[in-house]
C-alpha cells in the first residue's frame, strides 16, 4: 500500500502533467482523456486519483500555492529588516511568475474564474492570507520612511501583484532583458513611484 508521502508525490505529479495540458488546451478545452493520457493513467485511474476535473483544477492551484509559499514566503521570513524582506519578497514572486516550469503558477492566474463553489473559497482564503502579508509588510515599510503614505497597503499590495502577476503574459527569459535586471527596476518602480521611499 503506498504511503500518503508516494500518494502526495503522485498527485504533484499529475498536477504539474495537467498544469500543463491546461496551459495549452485551456481548463474548458483540456478533457480528463487529454490529462489522463499526458499522465500515464487510464480515465479510470486518474479519476481514483482526482476525482474530478473541479477537483484537478483545485489541487493544481493548490500546489501552486504550496509552492509560492516554499519558495517566497519560506525564503523570506528570516529577513528582519522590512524593507529587503519586500525587495526579496518581490523578487521571488517575480522568479516564480517567470520561470517556465511552474505552470501550476500560471493555470492559477489565467483560470482563476474556472474553479467555483467551495474549491474557489479555500483557494481565494490562501490567497487572502498572501495579500494580508503583503500589506503587512508594506505598511512597516510605509512606517520607517516617517511620513504620511502616499497608498494604503491594500492598494498598494494589489498593485504590486497586478504588476507581477502579469509577467506572464508578456515577459521572455530569452528576451532582452534578464530576471535580475526585471527585479531591480519592479522593485525600484515600487519602492519609488508607489510607495515613495
Amino acid at each position: 500500500m503506498p504511503s500518503s508521502a508516494d500518494t502526495q508525490h503522485r498527485l504533484r505529479e499529475i498536477c504539474r502533467t495537467a498544469a500543463r495540458v491546461f496551459y495549452e488546451k485551456g481548463y474548458t478545452g483540456a478533457s480528463m482523456q487529454d490529462i489522463a493520457e499526458a499522465v500515464g493513467l487510464t480515465k479510470a485511474g486518474l479519476y481514483h486519483h482526482v476525482g474530478s476535473k473541479d477537483r484537478l483544477l483545485f489541487e493544481i492551484m493548490n500546489y501552486g500555492m504550496d509552492i509560492l509559499k516554499e519558495t517566497v514566503l519560506e525564503q523570506v521570513a528570516s529577513i528582519r529588516d522590512p524593507r529587503e524582506k519586500l525587495r526579496q519578497t518581490i523578487a521571488g514572486h517575480i522568479h516564480l511568475i517567470v520561470r517556465a516550469r511552474d505552470l501550476e503558477i500560471t493555470v492559477i492566474l489565467h483560470e482563476n474564474r474556472s474553479l467555483r463553489g467551495s474549491l474557489r473559497e479555500r483557494i481565494d482564503a490562501r490567497k487572502r492570507e498572501y495579500i494580508h502579508f503583503l500589506e503587512n509588510l508594506i505598511s512597516e515599510v510605509q512606517q520607517l520612511s516617517g511620513r504620511e503614505p502616499l497608498i494604503s497597503p491594500k492598494l498598494a499590495a494589489f498593485a504590486l501583484l497586478g504588476m507581477i502577476n502579469w509577467l506572464y503574459q508578456w515577459y521572455r527569459s530569452e528576451g532582452p532583458i534578464p530576471e535580475n535586471q526585471l527585479a531591480q527596476v519592479y522593485s525600484d518602480f515600487f519602492f519609488r513611484g508607489l510607495l515613495g521611499v
